[in-house]
């Protein structure tokens, strides 16, 4: 599996629901990162997308909500659920796209950690695990510095050491 995010610089992703900022170049990697595989994500942030739905993916929502229903997504329930659900994909097609709580259930379970790191810190309610600081990840590729007009931001990889 491999986890896709934007964070700032102390490793936050959001604010009430929402990412902290949107770059252009970011959302269109994203789009074609993600495009024709299945994406896995936290029913939050399964409501925060403009669409409901991620067009062109399979859309998988995990959730303890029993109840909850989304049209074009599969909703599970548990991560024996989830599994179960992921042995129909090759790993290297599943991609963990958040919110915290999800990313922290299966950062262990990805190999792969693409983050656009954004040089600025911002007022936010959500973080990820701090890659930097984790002796099992190691960041294997970085970008030149990319400007999105005052917003200084990378393109990271990170592996999972093995």
């Amino acid at each position: 599996m491999t986890l896709i995010a934007s964070a700032d610089q102390n490793w936050a992703i959001g604010s009430n629901n929402q990412l902290l900022v949107r770059i252009p170049d970011d959302m269109r990697f994203f789009r074609e990162i993600t495009t024709g595989k299945a994406v896995v994500m936290g029913r939050k942030t399964k409501e925060s997308l403009p669409e409901g739905i991620l067009p062109g993916r399979t859309n998988i929502v995990l959730t303890h909500d029993q109840h909850y229903k989304a049209k074009g997504a599969v909703i599970v329930h548990s991560l024996d659920e989830l599994h179960k659900e992921l042995e129909k994909y090759p790993s290297e097609d599943v991609f963990v796209i958040g919110g915290e709580s999800v990313y922290r259930q299966l950062l262990d379970e990805c190999d792969t950690a693409h983050i656009t790191k954004i040089d600025f810190a911002y007022s936010a309610d959500a973080r990820l695990p701090n890659l930097d600081e984790l002796p099992q990840w190691e960041l294997t590729a970085e970008s030149e510095e990319q400007t999105y007009f005052d917003i200084v931001y990378y393109f990271r990889r990170y592996e999972r050491k093995m």
